[in-house]
């Protein structure tokens, strides 16, 4: 093999197996900076499209349908999310114990972990479809879904959780292939499965050509409908080209959970669920803070919200990447590696943030007016709104980086807490002591000041905390090839 092949020609060895493996890439070699950048920009683009997905599908269903079809599609989501986090933080650990495993060319117990995740997450997917299938109107019940729209919001969660086993399979493989290495592999089926749902939408909507008309019904089957297709078309491309984390023969018994790596990956998955599911509440509670003010600054504070969703962007792809390469360093003992990739991380972040916020803050006036069409007192508050709170994502970023570099030796606790206390006893506690002296500016000046004790606090934690000791101890002796009869 020449020295200009690339990591998807090499051969990684284990025992009795030596073989060309495609797709991977090896994060503990080469430039940092530009390795960073094209593991984040994928991931980025990828994040972008599934943002645009649900935006898309909302405006069918809101066009289509009108405003009572949207707001039983809003009453589903809150589920959804609910049950994305619990799987998310499931991803998330595996993608550190398969990075990790990389990085050592421990490629069997890659392989161990992505099964006995898969095959645990997919049980417990088809458990929770199920019991949500069967429960759907308690569910609804408990949210205190309004009468006229109960019955939309039921048939539109029975068929999204007719979708869930497939769309959480889709997440977990994406990440898998992450930890990897593989960001480009994601990105096209991710491709694939925001073409097919934007597409197939109206069709199960309206009924076109032989598909029945579903209603409501059928912007939730379309969904459901694409992740079964994408979620195959992944698989048989993984096959295909022998991705590194394809499991064959005796290794298919690794899609049975082995309960001493679910051990691992559930001690860390739950906290990395835990964590977005924090942010949520604590952006509800906000959004009940707000909604005190008038219909005007709900309105500017619901437009800021949407070009928030993407400004954080940035930051979150560059934490993923972030996580992979430190993995996979850490993986290899690499630490003088781990440490400067976070520093380059930081610059990355500064770049494509700041870049973003620059780029909305320029047009701000006529960004909001796409949703403020005609309300320029509500434009007006949404850029005074924006002017104290954007700039803060950038600084959040930073932090973002330094808890993805923990989050890559398995430490999440600290991130969990610090995000907690912050959300929650900074921002809130300084809302409620403030208030009566600065009004509602002292609920826009909340964010800048919850951001810099959370950058503080994550700063003093990856300096001087001992997150650098923790050791994933997962490691598994690669399985006995089938007798020959």
């Amino acid at each position: 093999m020449s020295e200009e092949q690339s990591w998807e020609e090499e051969v990684l060895v284990e025992p009795g197996e030596p073989r060309v493996l495609r797709g991977g890439r090896d994060l503990t070699q080469g430039p940092i900076f530009s390795t960073l950048l094209m593991f984040t920009l994928p991931t980025l683009v990828a994040n972008v499209l599934q943002s645009l997905n649900g935006s898309v599908n909302s405006i069918w269903v809101a066009h289509f349908l009108g405003e009572s079809a949207l707001a039983a599609t809003a009453n589903a989501n809150i589920i959804m999310f609910l049950m994305f986090s619990v799987i998310f933080g499931f991803g998330m650990a595996a993608n550190v114990v398969v990075g990790q495993a990389f990085g050592r060319g421990d490629l069997n117990t890659a392989r161990h972990a992505f099964g006995s995740a898969i095959g645990f997450c997919l049980g417990l997917t088809i458990l929770i479809a199920l019991a949500g299938f069967l429960w759907s109107e308690h569910i609804l019940a408990t949210l205190s879904t309004p009468a006229e729209v109960f019955r939309l919001a039921k048939l539109y969660l029975h068929y999204t959780f007719l979708g869930l086993p497939p769309g959480m399979m889709f997440v977990m493989v994406m990440m898998g292939l992450r930890g990897g290495g593989d960001a480009m592999t994601p990105l096209w089926f991710m491709i694939l499965l925001v073409a097919l749902d934007i597409a197939l939408n109206p069709v199960f909507i309206l009924g076109l050509g032989p598909a029945p008309r579903m209603g409501i019904g059928g912007s939730a089957f379309a969904s459901a409908l694409a992740a079964y297709i994408s979620l195959a078309a992944l698989i048989v491309y993984i096959y295909w080209r022998d991705l590194p984390l394809r499991l064959r023969g005796a290794e298919l018994r690794y899609l049975m959970p082995d309960w001493k790596l679910l051990r691992v990956v559930a001690g860390r998955g739950v906290p990395m669920g835990l964590q977005m599911v924090i942010m949520s509440l604590s952006t509800l509670v906000i959004i009940g803070f707000v909604n005190r003010e008038g219909t005007m600054t709900v309105a500017a504070f619901a437009a800021a919200q949407q070009l928030w969703n993407y400004i954080q962007m940035p930051a979150m792809a560059v934490g993923g990447a972030v996580s992979a390469m430190a993995a996979q360093n850490i993986g290899a003992g690499k630490w003088d590696r781990v440490e400067r990739t976070t520093r380059v991380a930081m610059l990355v972040n500064l770049l494509l943030s700041g870049g973003l916020i620059a780029l909305v803050m320029l047009f701000d006036r006529q960004i909001l007016a796409l949703f403020l069409e005609h309300s320029g007192e509500a434009i007006e508050i949404g850029r005074h709104i924006m002017r104290y709170v954007n700039w803060t994502y950038l600084i959040f970023g930073v932090a973002m980086v330094m808890f993805a570099t923990m989050r890559a030796n398995g430490v999440v606790l600290a991130p969990l807490v610090i995000l907690t206390f912050t959300l929650f006893g900074v921002r809130i506690g300084f809302y409620h002591v403030a208030y009566p002296v600065l009004g509602v500016d002292a609920l826009w000046m909340s964010f800048p000041l919850s951001t810099m004790v959370a950058l503080l606090l994550a700063w003093l934690y990856y300096r001087y905390g001992r997150w650098r000791e923790v050791k994933l101890d997962v490691a598994f002796t690669a399985p006995a090839p089938a007798a020959q009869g």
